[in-house]
């Protein structure tokens, strides 16, 4: 059963029109095909979330109506706000909604849609649903069933990369159907191979392997979850090339025969071999490979008769050698990089290719003109290993301005749910050259202020921070070589500290006054506060001295003088400063006891604000001790727990596996810290686990 849910109008939740998505450079004119003959004249989105939403942006001005699909998790979800009519389709696990092709067909038939957009993930790259909707009558707004066929595949794919001429890397492409197996093509091979799923995608089921046990290992849990997340267990190996950049090439095809590439982006900030910071064109590639890379990307789209946007993966070695990873048959995340350089829409693209359009442009005619940078938001806690976070947006404040484009399927109050990914927003940052969108992606990141869930705002501004990242040295090790040991607070005294500790001087002199005035004292009379203060940033003491100049203040610290101004009031969770050198965003939160979390460049601190003599007894308290967890095993994660593979009275060694808890399409395999004995199993497999809840204890 469906219900349809007519919306009265769309939802007032504007999102600022972004550099490619005003319109189609060279195009026909919006909601008309170049003949005159209407196009389609509602389509239905088979997803959900921030592409969802994307996709009815680009629908809405070309003048077509659109229809939503939705599970009972998201019947208040921005995309259902957005679309002109919504149709709730199932309960909350996609397997029982999202992936239901019979129910998206039913939606189609309910609601009259002739065409359906598939966004990513979920039925995107399932030709048994393009045949489906091909014989019910409606569009699919992608390639055909054949292509998704044949490059879904991830063995058939390179076996057609290689007869089409595209440079491949070495290894073993037929299944392999044990550990032993593994073992045994790993070695002919040589090591390091990478273990992975002929249906992966998406950085599951995917494995590094450097010796012979991590094979048996890595082949054991990529199986797993492949099949959990594929419900396609098939495995192969190939080789791993060290140090590789991760780089792909959008292309374009047509019914006509027409099929462009309109460059590369560079993916290669990657974690769990998820991609997290993307950008547009490659700070690597020089003209020719670029122009090489192109021609093996078309060529292998022409192999399959390819028609709409689609993108071939490379991996990249240090001497600019290439080689073919996968094809992703349809719309990919970080899209919005190439359109924000080509100045092209893709999703209207898509919807005119398929429609019967021609490609309104030529190879010659694709221009790179601008830099683009994506980051990825995220739901997940850097300091627990990236773990995802569930909850409500209590506060929402995405950032905006010139060089700013921010594609999300949130709001503030909406939620943050275990059952689908849990992607908060991408902040896409454009310029003329790569040092501008740095420094518009910093701005960007530092502006963006998120409460209620646990996020990686921090980190992405850490990444955006490293030198290595602005000399653009990147690789898909670049987080494992630059984070070792994870993600954790700066150790000594970093560059944005200077802004941190300004930033707390200025709001505890602006909350004095403001407590001032409330007292029935004159707002400027601010000779009763105290000038001289101390600023503990995570304990460590900086002296402060804060005296009003004119409009400004002027703050000395560090053996620093700086002439600083601030419109900031108590409450607010940005603190803008302009000083004389240059201006800055610290997000802010006060807490009781006069406690502030300062969080700016990636950089996050607690800082406390007292005058001199109150610092110096407070460093004489002694430490609260934290309480002892040793014992036991807690959940990092809220999640299904679907396994405890120990049990009361074993003995258990380092590194063996204890549990299993599953959230967000990831399994994360729970292990032992140390040596020991089971002494009681607190929660049984099928149970719902809440951060920190206690699954087993040790003796």
């Amino acid at each position: 059963m469906i219900e349809l849910v007519p919306n009265e109008g769309p939802s007032p939740q504007p999102s600022p029109r972004a550099r490619g998505e005003g319109g189609t450079r060279a195009a026909g004119g919006c909601g008309a095909a170049s003949d005159g003959s209407p196009l389609f004249r509602k389509i239905l989105i088979a997803n959900r979330g921030e592409i969802a939403c994307r996709i009815i942006r680009t629908a809405r001005r070309m003048g077509i109506a659109t229809v939503a699909v939705y599970s009972d998790a998201d019947a208040a979800a921005l995309h259902v706000r957005m679309a002109d009519e919504a149709v709730a389709i199932g309960p909350a696990p996609s397997a029982e909604s999202y992936l239901k092709i019979e129910r998206i067909l039913e939606a189609c038939r309910a609601t009259g849609a002739e065409a359906v957009h598939p966004g990513y993930g979920f039925l995107s790259e399932n030709p048994v649903f393009a045949q489906a909707l091909a014989a019910a009558g409606v569009i699919f707004i992608g390639p055909g069933p054949a292509a998704i066929a044949a490059m879904g595949d991830k063995i058939q794919s390179k076996k057609l990369a290689r007869a089409a001429g595209v440079s491949s890397v070495p290894g073993h492409l037929d299944v392999i159907p044990d550990a032993e197996s593994a073992v045994r093509v790993a070695r002919d091979i040589g090591y390091p191979v990478m273990i992975k799923a002929s249906a992966g995608g998406g950085g599951k089921g995917m494995r590094i392997a450097a010796d012979d046990e991590e094979v048996r290992d890595g082949f054991r849990s990529a199986t797993s979850e492949a099949k959990s997340s594929f419900a396609d267990d098939r495995i192969f190996i190939e080789k791993y090339i060290e140090q590789p950049r991760h780089i792909e090439i959008q292309v374009l095809g047509d019914s006509h025969s027409n099929i462009v590439h309109l460059g590369e982006r560079e993916c290669s900030i990657q974690r769990r071999h998820q991609k997290v910071v993307e950008e547009a064109p490659s700070p690597f590639l020089d003209p020719e490979t670029r122009a090489s890379m192109g021609r093996q990307a078309v060529a292998l789209a022409r192999a399959v008769d390819y028609r709409s946007a689609g993108t071939v993966e490379f991996i990249v070695d240090r001497e600019r050698n290439f080689y073919f990873l996968e094809m992703n048959t349809r719309l990919q995340v970080e899209h919005p990089v190439t359109e924000a350089v080509t100045g092209l829409d893709l999703v209207e693209l898509m919807i005119r290719v398929a429609a019967g359009e021609p490609l309104p442009f030529a190879q010659e005619d694709v221009r790179l003109d601008q830099w683009a940078i994506e980051a990825r938001v995220y739901a997940e806690d850097p300091r627990r290993n990236f773990l995802p976070s569930i909850g409500r947006l209590v506060r929402y404040l995405p950032p905006a301005g010139d060089g700013i484009r921010l594609d999300t399927g949130v709001f503030e109050g909406a939620e943050i749910s275990v059952y689908y990914d849990p992607l908060i927003a991408k902040l896409i940052a454009f310029g003329h050259d790569r040092p501008t969108a740095i420094d518009r992606l910093c701005r960007g990141l530092d502006e963006f202020y998120v409460a209620g869930v646990q996020h990686n705002i921090p980190f992405l501004a850490a990444v955006a921070a490293k030198p290595r990242f602005r000399a653009g040295a990147l690789s898909t090790d670049f987080i494992a070589e630059e984070f070792r040991g994870g993600f954790s607070p700066h150790s000594g005294f970093v560059e944005p500290d200077r802004i941190i500790l300004l930033a707390a001087a200025l709001a505890h002199r602006r909350i004095r006054e403001r407590e001032t005035a409330i007292g029935g004292q004159l707002a400027g009379a601010c000779g009763e506060i105290a000038e001289r203060s101390v600023v503990l940033l995570d304990g460590r003491p900086h002296p402060v001295s804060v005296r009003p100049e004119g409009s400004a203040y002027r703050v000395e610290f560090e053996g620093e003088s700086r002439l600083a101004a601030t419109d900031w009031q108590p409450g607010q969770a940005l603190l803008h400063i302009r000083a004389e050198e240059h201006s800055a965003t610290v997000q802010i939160e006060r807490s009781p006891g006069a406690v502030f979390r300062l969080v700016h460049g990636g950089v996050v601190r607690r800082a406390q604000v007292l005058p001199p003599r109150t610092a110096e007894l407070l460093a004489l308290m002694p430490e609260k001790q934290a309480s002892d967890t040793s014992r036991l095993l807690l959940s990092p994660m809220p999640g299904l727990l679907s396994a405890v593979t120990v049990s009361p009275g074993q003995e258990v060694k380092t590194g063996e596996p204890l549990a299993i808890v599953e959230a967000m399409k990831m399994e994360n395999v729970l292990r032992a810290e140390r040596d020991g004995r089971i002494a009681h199993i607190r929660a049984n497999p099928g149970d719902s686990v809440a951060v920190d809840q206690v699954i087993l204890e040790f003796e």
